[in-house]
């Protein structure tokens, strides 16, 4: 197939230079805490799938569907880039590195970190098919997704392929992402009526309707979102018809949210993700105000930063971040919200790289500022926890101090008080045991 479908209700939705803004804004949404999931789902919440859905760049790929919405906050955590703390998604280090990390790499990364993760069966999504919670019923995640991710790296670059070519194509080399973990369990499956419904009778299983429609939430639930594939689609009732025959189905409009998905395309980013291509080559970019790229920002002397045409949902929550708002497209930095910024755990590195990228030279008045707020940063440092070690006499404590061995792992504290980190602690009491003085 070189040519998607052209038919007045199907879309296509071009995912390589949207999922790149779109993962920036999930960091950043997620930097600022307002990312909520379930503690024992990871599930995202409602109130989260929308603003997601409001800040993804080309929006969802269905207004009341959430797709692209829903995956974000578990690609995030199974990429180790956030995890949960009170309730909300908070960066890890690998996700405060990504802020300033090039995207593609990031997203090759989510990619690769999703095909072994257990944090959701991708198959749980697909409703109308019950009977899987229970026991023994549904197989290995891993060797699924292994069949769809092998399926997509086998694709031609740049070409399209309808869904029911690539089954075809799926089933000729022998990549079966079987949900069914055995013909027996088949029997636990069905659409309507446990029994006369079930998926187990003969017929009633086509490759389309499990392995399929699982490849399918891969595909459009996941591997879309992160820019790997292009995709065309249709509205999904009605979209597929392989179902109706089954117990159950005629009343059915659709088997599942996915089942308007008509044709893929993998992009540059994909062959980079799929081990196609060793290198990252990017296709034609959009506008860079959909692109999410550096959009016009003027940066005044006076500290104020103004974007007369707005700004992508990214860019705007980094300034959030650092500087206060003052209007719909401006805000104001000050010593206070850099150091705030700091105190909230961002680093200042990122609004200067940012800031370096999209003006073409930073007034003198605000690189003293950042210098200024760069400078009280690293006057007072943490470094970890240290126990205080309280000596009967000024004696005692000249005594340790001036041990050889102990010099490299206590600091004297005035007359009669020892600092020694956490991780050195035992070789200090081991050493203080040696001069002959346990420590209780």
């Amino acid at each position: 197939m070189t040519h998607p479908h052209n038919t007045e209700t199907s879309q296509i939705r071009l995912t390589e230079h949207h999922a790149q803004a779109d993962l920036r804004t999930l960091l950043q949404l997620c930097a600022a805490g307002r990312v909520k999931c379930s503690a024992k789902t990871l599930r995202p919440s409602a109130a989260t799938i929308a603003q997601v859905a409001e800040v993804l760049d080309a929006g969802d790929f269905y207004p009341d569907e959430p797709i692209a919405a829903f995956a974000w906050p578990l690609l995030l955590q199974a990429g180790g880039l956030a995890q949960l703390a009170a309730g909300k998604l908070a960066l890890t280090t690998r996700g405060q590195q990504a802020l300033t990390q090039p995207a593609h790499q990031v997203l090759t990364g989510l990619w690769q970190r999703w095909l072994s993760t257990t944090i959701l069966d991708e198959f749980s999504r697909v409703e109308a098919v019950k009977g899987q919670r229970a026991a023994n019923v549904l197989s290995a995640l891993r060797p699924r997704r292994g069949h769809v991710s092998a399926a997509l790296a086998a694709l031609a670059a740049s070409e399209w392929t309808t869904v029911d070519e690539l089954f075809t194509a799926m089933r000729k080399a022998g990549h079966n992402p079987s949900v069914a973990r055995s013909e027996r369990a088949l029997w636990k499956l069905y659409l309507e009526d446990p029994e006369y419904g079930s998926l187990g009778y003969d017929g009633h299983h086509p490759w389309a309707l499990l392995q399929g429609r699982y490849t399918m939430a891969v595909l459009f639930e996941y591997a879309a979102p992160l820019g790997l594939i292009d995709v065309e689609y249709v509205d999904a009732a009605g979209a597929r018809d392989d179902y109706q025959h089954n117990w159950g189905g005629d009343w059915l409009e659709r088997i599942s949210r996915y089942d308007g998905l008509r044709a893929i395309r993998l992009t540059p980013l994909g062959a980079f993700a799929t081990g196609q291509t060793s290198a990252y080559h990017p296709g034609p970019a959009p506008e860079p105000a959909t692109a999410g790229g550096a959009a016009a920002l003027k940066v005044l002397a006076n500290h104020d930063l103004v974007a007369l045409d707005g700004l992508p949902p990214a860019q705007a929550l980094l300034l959030d971040a650092f500087a206060t708002r003052t209007g719909d497209r401006t805000w104001a930095l000050s010593p206070a919200s850099l150091l705030a910024a700091v105190h909230a755990g961002r680093d200042l590195a990122e609004l200067r790289a940012y800031l370096d990228r999209v003006a073409t030279a930073l007034p003198d008045t605000v690189a003293t500022l950042l210098a200024d707020a760069e400078r009280r940063v690293g006057a007072a440092r943490d470094i970890g926890s240290v126990h205080l070690i309280e000596c009967t006499d000024t004696a005692t404590c000249v005594l340790l101090a001036s041990d050889r061995r102990i010099r490299a792992l206590a600091t004297r504290l005035g007359d009669r008080h020892l600092g020694v980190p956490a991780d050195k602690l035992d070789r200090f009491r081991k050493a203080a045991l040696a001069l002959g003085h346990p420590v209780t």
